[in-house]
């Protein structure tokens, strides 16, 4: 996945938008943005389980 954070030129206030894929999500500032995409990295690097009953169907 890719995130990428841009500032919003035409937009007033100095918007920010973080991009996820096919989705974006407009911030006030550039630390919102990038607080943001920092969080999602984190999320996305972190280890991830499957519930036990999900294991077994996914083995077998």
């Amino acid at each position: 996945m890719k995130i990428l954070i841009k500032a919003l030129a035409k937009s007033p206030g100095n918007k920010w938008q973080v991009s996820l894929d096919g989705d974006a999500f407009t911030f006030r500032s550039e630390a919102e943005a990038r607080a943001f995409a920092n969080t999602l990295q984190a999320r996305i690097q972190a280890p991830h389980r499957f519930p036990l009953g999900q294991q077994r169907s996914a083995a077998g």
